[in-house]
């Protein structure tokens, strides 16, 4: 339009000329290129407002390309922290940085294996890969968004959680996700696994009182701990470099305060010994039978584990249950005769009542019955678990109880009881609200 303007003006020496924009060196200099001719010719400065082709959202103000700041004030040169806040200093959010690797190899040729949970509210999200296998990612719903059953997608952009995602892949083994947040969801990162595990960077930041959920202690969960208790150490700085490896197991029970070993088998009996005799925790104001968790019968071996498998199982728990929701173990404590599971819930199928984001998990044995492993995910069907006196509130992991670890198939079966079970539950006393102890 502004090239136009001069048309059928004379120039020097009375020629007419019609004119079209010509890209010259500077975007805000009115550049027009003689139609029919090898020239063009420079007008001066182009009307304020014309958008500079270099700069994003830039404008042109008194022949100056001028871009407006995350306040929206031209050249007010302020930007966007890593907590998406205008300005800030990277004060109201925290980094986490950690590797991924299995040193086992894929379980399976084209099988998906979990390499974390980002969760909702994350900002900056980068996700790199340089193997033989292929990222791909889960909405909070546990659906595929990327790379998903078995079909590799297009690298490019993609809509997810609110945002937007910049899927990048080489020609050979590099590939990557970016997203700028903030995520409206939890976004799960899988690999699909064709070859042995390399490492797999992940990063991203938290709002501090998000990150205290994840990555912390959270303040939500202090009064279910005792002063020495803690899952793991605070973060000390701004950034947290971890690597994600199945921890090892402890298999050294917690008996009334001071750590012995397991029960022996009765068939080799040790030389007497004058022992103190444990001390139970209390788990009830009334140590009353019918009050109690109910007990494994004691002897000197547990036996084999019971284990409940199979569609009509599966079904019939899924129906019956409070909980049934995907966790990773985080810990593990024995208590007297019960085994208490540190986890953190990543997905709920159905739950009649209010979860934290953290929970415990109690077993009625200290038999690892069912056997939970840390650092790995499982589908739980669980039950709550009330006394009597209404002291006790817990989530109850029984024996018997569906545990299976944790696959994409899994969200698969169980999608179908949904319209088998109703998901509602009856509605939760006032007065029982509030996490489990």
């Amino acid at each position: 339009m502004q090239c136009s303007a001069y048309n059928d003006r004379p120039l020097v020496g009375g020629n007419y000329y019609r004119w079209t924009p010509f890209p010259g060196s500077n975007p805000c200099e009115l550049s027009c290129l003689a139609l029919g001719h090898k020239f063009y010719y420079n007008f001066g400065r182009v009307l304020d407002g014309t958008a500079c082709g270099t700069e994003p959202r830039g404008v042109c103000v008194n022949g100056k390309c001028l871009t407006p700041g995350c306040d929206l004030i031209l050249d007010s040169q302020k930007k966007e922290d890593a907590c998406m806040v205008c300005g800030g200093q990277n004060t109201t959010c925290l980094h986490h940085r950690s590797v991924y690797q299995n040193s086992q190899g894929a379980e399976g040729m084209f099988e998906y294996n979990e390499v974390a949970m980002i969760p909702a509210g994350a900002t900056h999200i980068r996700v790199t890969d340089n193997s033989r296998n292929y990222l791909a990612l889960q909405n909070g719903r546990s659906q595929f968004v990327i790379n998903g059953n078995l079909k590799i997608s297009v690298p490019g952009e993609y809509s997810i959680a609110g945002t937007k995602l910049l899927y990048k892949r080489s020609a050979d083994t590099w590939e990557s996700f970016e997203v700028t947040g903030p995520t409206k969801e939890d976004l799960h990162v899988m690999v699909l696994a064709t070859d042995r595990n390399s490492g797999i960077e992940y990063e991203y930041w938290l709002p501090l009182e998000r990150y205290s959920l994840y990555h912390g202690k959270s303040p939500l969960r202090h009064n279910q701990h005792s002063s020495g208790y803690l899952p793991w150490d605070p973060p000390t700085t701004t950034t947290t470099t971890t690597t994600t490896r199945p921890p090892t197991v402890s298999t050294q029970p917690y008996w009334g305060g001071w750590p012995v070993k397991p029960p022996r088998n009765p068939a080799y009996p040790l030389p007497h010994k004058p022992q103190r005799p444990p001390i139970l925790p209390r788990l009830e104001r009334d140590e009353t039978r019918g009050n109690r968790l109910p007990q494994p019968p004691r002897g000197g071996h547990c036996g084999k584990c019971r284990r409940a498998r199979g569609r009509g199982e599966r079904q019939r728990q899924y129906c019956k249950k409070d909980f049934v929701f995907r966790a990773k173990v985080m810990g593990k404590l024995y208590r007297g005769e019960e085994t208490r599971y540190d986890v953190q819930i990543i997905h709920t199928y159905r739950n009649r009542f209010r979860l934290e984001h953290r929970e415990f998990l109690w077993v009625p044995n200290v038999c690892d019955c069912p056997p939970l492993e840390e650092g790995r995910q499982y589908v739980l069907m669980v039950r709550r678990h009330i006394n009597y006196e209404q002291t006790l509130n817990r989530i109850l992991l029984e024996e018997d109880s569906y545990a299976v670890p944790y696959k994409p198939r899994e969200d698969a079966l169980l999608r179908p009881l949904e319209d088998l079970c109703s998901n509602r539950g009856p509605r939760q006393p006032a007065e029982l609200r509030g996490s489990y102890s």
